[in-house]
């Protein structure tokens, strides 16, 4: 490494950032927890199914029963608060980083961006001194206190946010975003009922101002986040957009995860007077509680010795995030390897950061046929999957093949000679007509999975303005379905 870029990166920097973005992302994380919790999300995801549908490289990773499972969230929901209030911080983050990645891995049917994000986050958590300041670690163990840190600290986590904006902006560079304002042109005007903006979100010009806008906020706000001058007005771009996306559309807790990350790129200044005011709004607090002022004081008092944490660029270290930054820089790029149209195929859509970009959906019809006898019948999906299964697998083709591997097993099971399965899959994109997805003759039990091109997946032809023209021709044939309503992707 040259000398100069370590000297940058070494150089010390005040710990606070650090403490802030601990705080807000622990509180996040508790408060995500709880609301999974309290909807009963747990038993309707994960312990209800006869079947999850796995990551590549990831089948091993199964549901626990019903005690083990609540235990291992309990695990988590316990650590998340650890790590708001730097509790045995070392070990709250390896525990919540493993519990949170397991959850997420245990059905790809509920993926979404900041499911990841929020994996990748606890990762990096797991390599700074966050409980450094502010924290009951510091207030335990003298000796963990910090006052300052080595900059790439903060930096990584500057850089994994920019990452994210920067490939949202990017993958917002298409033809159905810019040119043709979809899919917004069909979400907006479903809203037109709100308050104030309701009665602009009908107009068609409105959908292009947010498609346009959308897409100049993700690929250039890093940059006026990171200039000081410009970084006040950056955040309140941040903060308006997200809660304006947060109104309009169901994304979860993306919204509120994005808010509350962005502000490590403020100035240790900014963030020191900020947990200055939680400080004193905690002493208050405690104080009014009755709690002795004494020993209020103390929890809430500032590190003042200068200390810094000494740990540097080891070899080993170093080479982690040269990795992990560049697997985030890859990732999103892999789509270039295969053809035709992505949000056609998916094929490399996932871990990309592509944020309410398509609106998709489908129906699939499975047959399995006894290939002893030749009889052949429909399956009824409900009997496998829940209502979020069934319409997310109707789309995404490494679904719909795992799916027909599941049913291969299972009709085996029950009796059936070396059963061979077909699917008759539908797909609307975008506001184009339905129409058939995949080959409906092929035996996809005999398909192998894997990362290859699937070459099963019918060629993508309509745009969306010929598929409007398109759909005035055929809106009897059967394959016309409505959009089903799903969370945008």
């Amino acid at each position: 490494m040259p000398n100069s870029i370590k000297t940058y990166l070494t150089a010390p920097v005040h710990i606070a950032p650090l403490a802030v973005l601990r705080v807000l992302f622990g509180a996040m994380m508790v408060i995500s927890a709880v609301r999974f919790l309290w909807l009963g999300w747990l038993d309707e995801q994960y312990l209800k199914p006869m079947m999850h549908f796995t990551f590549y490289g990831f089948a091993w990773v199964k549901p626990l029963s019903a005690p083990w499972l609540y235990a291992v969230y309990t695990m988590m929901l316990a650590a998340a608060a650890g790590m708001m209030l730097g509790f045995h911080y070392r070990i709250s983050s390896v525990v919540f980083f493993l519990a949170f990645t397991y959850i997420e891995l245990l059905d790809k049917a509920y993926y979404l961006n900041h499911y990841y994000f929020v994996s990748i986050v606890a990762l990096l958590l797991m390599l700074v001194p966050a409980h450094g300041y502010f924290s009951l670690d510091a207030l335990r163990t003298p000796s963990l206190k910090l006052s300052h840190v080595p900059r790439w600290t903060v930096d990584l986590f500057k850089l994994q946010v920019g990452i994210v904006y920067v490939f949202a902006g990017l993958a917002k560079l298409n033809s159905d975003w810019l040119l043709d304002a979809m899919p917004l042109r069909l979400w907006l005007p479903a809203h037109s009922d709100l308050p104030v903006i309701g009665a602009l979100l009908g107009y068609e010009w409105t959908a292009y101002l947010f498609s346009w806008s959308g897409m100049l906020f993700d690929v250039t706000v890093v940059f006026f986040l990171m200039w000081r001058k410009s970084r006040p007005l950056a955040y309140l771009a941040v903060f308006l957009f997200h809660t304006l996306t947060g109104v309009l559309f169901p994304i979860g807790m993306f919204p509120l995860v994005m808010i509350m990350t962005t502000p490590i790129f403020f100035s240790a200044r900014f963030h020191r007077r900020l947990l200055w005011r939680l400080r004193y709004t905690g002493r208050r607090v405690l104080s009014a509680t009755g709690f002795h002022r004494r020993a209020a004081s103390s929890i809430w008092a500032s590190v003042a010795a200068r200390r810094l944490w000494k740990s540097s660029f080891e070899p080993a270290l170093l080479i982690f995030l040269a990795v992990h930054f560049s697997v985030q820089l890859m990732l999103p790029l892999r789509f270039l390897f295969y053809p035709d149209n992505l949000f056609w195929t998916e094929e490399g859509y996932r871990f990309s950061w592509r944020v309410m970009l398509m609106e998709k959906s489908g129906t699939a019809t499975f047959y399995v046929k006894d290939a002893k006898t030749g009889r052949e019948g429909a399956v009824d999906n409900r009997e496998f999957l829940n209502a979020t299964q069934e319409k997310q697998m109707s789309f995404q083709p490494d679904m719909i093949l795992e799916y027909a591997h599941f049913l291969h097993c299972t009709y085996q099971s029950r009796g059936l000679t070396s059963p061979e399965v077909r699917a008759e899959v539908y797909v609307t994109l975008n506001g184009r007509p339905s129409r058939l997805y995949i080959d409906s003759t092929l035996n996809l039990a005999r398909v192998p999975e894997g990362f290859a091109h699937k070459t099963w997946i019918l060629p993508f032809e309509l745009s969306p303005s010929s598929a409007q023209a398109a759909s005035t021709q055929n809106q009897s044939t059967p394959a016309d379905i409505a959009p089903q309503g799903l969370p945008p992707r």
